[in-house]
């Protein structure tokens, strides 16, 4: 696969908010319409660095960078590239449902209107509601508050107005660690139905969970400085089966968090 190939790639990236740092020299080339998976222990930026691919560290004043970060062939961080522009491309679903207080129907023609959508909201809502697999719980409720429904229902409306919007890439910032059992079930069949139209790339504590839902996985570990950096990234399978490296191996069998 050839660099432009890769729907989203850093180099040499290095992110600090004020003087720590929270990442170093992190390279990463995450392939389209695939699950990448970002694994490893807590402190080790998984979370800055998907914030990255959709400038939602923007909103931090101490937050700095230095490398590059690219979407397709298009320097994110550039001065010329509008952080708007770019979060309607790269969606982002967050650890707790965060539904708006409005209506199921209002919650996706919001997004749809702020990014000057001109089609049908009727058929847009009912479309994203149906690639969330929501569709047949609400459709006789679209006017009903969004918090009455429950957790794995509002986090799959969380998707659902991403998807609104048609983005090509989704992020997802443990979207099931709020979630019962049976609720993340549904998130992770969901991640896997999407993920042929549309780019994934999951944070995840839960290695079965990135076992089941991811095509490749990434790991990263802390260095002394309590820098996070790049371990490996290959196929989930030969991460899962055969590291390259005894520190993946190591963390993957549960001989250190």
């Amino acid at each position: 696969m050839i660099a432009d190939e890769y729907i989203l790639s850093t180099n040499n990236l290095n992110v600090y908010y004020g003087t720590f740092q929270a990442l170093t020299d992190v390279t990463l080339k995450i392939k389209p319409h695939i699950v990448t998976a970002l694994i490893g222990p807590s402190g080790c930026g998984k979370s800055t660095l998907l914030r990255c691919f959709n400038r939602m560290n923007d909103l931090i004043p101490i937050f700095s960078l230095r490398g590059s970060i690219r979407y397709k062939n298009q320097e994110l961080y550039n001065q010329d590239t509008d952080a708007t522009t770019v979060r309607s491309q790269i969606g982002m679903v967050f650890q707790k449902p965060n539904p708006f207080p409005k209506s199921i129907y209002e919650n996706l023609a919001f997004g749809l209107r702020i990014n000057g959508y001109t089609g049908n909201y009727d058929e847009a809502i009912e479309n994203s509601l149906r690639r969330s697999a929501l569709w047949d719980e609400v459709k006789d409720r679209l006017n009903k508050s969004a918090i009455g429904l429950s957790g794995g229902q509002q986090q799959r409306l969380c998707i659902a107005r991403a998807l609104a919007v048609n983005p090509e890439v989704i992020l997802m910032d443990e979207p099931a660690s709020a979630l019962d059992p049976i609720a993340t079930l549904a998130i992770e069949e969901l991640i896997r139905e999407l993920s042929g139209s549309v780019t994934i790339v999951i944070v995840t504590h839960n290695m079965q969970q990135a076992g089941r839902v991811s095509d490749e996985t990434a790991f990263l570990m802390v260095n002394e400085n309590r820098a996070g950096y790049l371990v490996e990234h290959d196929d989930t399978q030969k991460i899962f089966t055969n590291p390259s490296e005894e520190r993946t191996e190591a963390y993957i069998t549960g001989r250190f968090s």
